[in-house]
C-alpha cells in the first residue's frame, strides 16, 4: 500500500536526497558499498525498476499518484511517496521535474570487464566523455543500434547521473555496462589486454589520415569488434589510437570536420553493429 506524504516543510531531511546533495555525495551515501541515485520520469523510474533496481522512494506531483504515476507506485511496495503541487516541487528541487516525478533508487555494485562483455560480439569503449547527455544519448544509440554493452573509463561521466538516465531513455538499465576503475584496471594497457584475450578486435572512432573508413568490409567480418570514442573536442588519446586494431573515418562532406560524439555514436553503431 503507497504511503503517501504530502511535503510541508522543505527542510524536512528525509527530502534531502531530492534538493540538497549533489550527485556525488549521492553516489558515495553508503561508501564503502554503493550509493544512490535519482532517476528522473515515470519511463526512467519503470526501466530502473524492471532491471532490478531497489526503489527508497518517490517526489511526485500530486496529479500524477491517481495517473502515470499509479503504476510506479504499485510497483514500489509501501516505498515513501512525497508530493506536492508542481510549484512546490520546482522551488524545492531548483529545477522542473520531467513528467513530474524522481525517484531515488539504490546502486548496484558493477561487475567486471570481463563479466560485462562475456558472450558479446559488439561493444562500444567511451574514454572521457565528461558531459552526461552525450553519455546518455550514447547509450540510448547503443540500446537501438546493436551494441551489447559499454565500457567506460574513469573519466566519463556517470550513466547514472539524473541527466544522462533521463536523455538515454532509461537504456542506461537495459545495455550492461561498468565503469573502468583508474587504480585496478587502468585504461587503455589493462583493458586492451582483456579485449585482447577475449577475442575483440579494436576500432578507434578518429579523424586521422591513416584509417578504414567505416563501411569496411574488414570491419564487417570481425567476429568480436569495440568501437571506441573519445572525449568532447579532443577526441581520442594518440595512445589510444595507437594500441587499436582500426582507426576508423567517418566520411565526411561540405567542409565539415567532426561530428559530436553522440552523433557519430549514433553512425558508428548503425555501421560497426552489423556482423556477416
Amino acid at each position: 500500500m503507497a504511503n503517501i506524504i504530502k511535503i510541508k516543510e522543505f527542510d524536512a531531511p528525509e527530502l534531502d536526497v531530492y534538493a540538497r546533495l549533489p550527485e556525488v555525495q549521492l553516489l558515495r551515501y553508503y561508501e564503502p558499498q554503493p550509493g544512490l541515485f535519482i532517476a528522473e520520469s515515470p519511463k526512467v523510474i519503470e526501466r530502473a525498476l524492471d532491471a532490478g533496481y531497489e526503489p527508497v522512494s518517490l517526489l511526485m506531483e500530486e496529479r500524477h499518484i491517481e495517473t502515470e504515476g499509479s503504476k510506479v507506485i504499485q510497483k514500489c511496495g509501501d516505498i515513501p511517496v512525497y508530493t506536492a503541487e508542481f510549484d512546490v516541487l520546482t522551488k524545492l528541487t531548483g529545477f522542473k521535474l520531467t513528467r513530474g516525478m524522481l525517484g531515488v533508487m539504490r546502486r548496484k555494485r558493477l561487475l567486471d570487464i570481463r563479466q560485462t562483455i562475456a558472450e558479446k560480439r559488439r561493444i562500444a569503449i567511451l574514454e572521457n566523455v565528461v558531459n552526461p547527455t552525450n553519455v546518455g544519448a550514447i547509450f540510448r544509440s547503443a540500446a537501438a543500434l546493436g551494441m551489447e554493452a559499454v565500457l567506460l573509463t574513469a573519466g566519463c561521466s556517470d550513466p547514472l547521473y539524473r541527466r544522462a538516465s533521463r536523455v538515454s531513455m532509461g537504456t542506461v538499465f537495459q545495455v550492461p555496462w561498468t565503469m573502468m576503475d583508474a587504480k585496478s584496471c587502468i585504461w587503455p594497457q589493462d583493458a586492451m589486454a582483456v579485449l585482447k584475450e577475449e577475442g575483440f578486435k579494436t576500432a578507434a572512432m578518429a579523424l586521422k589520415e591513416d584509417t578504414v573508413r567505416i563501411d569496411a568490409p574488414e570491419l564487417l567480418k570481425e567476429d568480436k569488434l569495440a568501437v571506441i570514442l573519445g572525449t568532447e573536442g579532443d577526441g581520442l588519446a594518440d595512445s589510444t589510437i595507437a594500441d587499436c586494431d582500426y582507426t576508423v573515418k567517418i566520411p565526411m562532406m561540405h567542409g565539415v570536420d567532426s561530428l559530436n560524439v553522440a552523433a557519430a555514436s549514433a553512425v558508428a553503431f548503425w555501421e560497426l553493429g552489423k556482423t556477416e
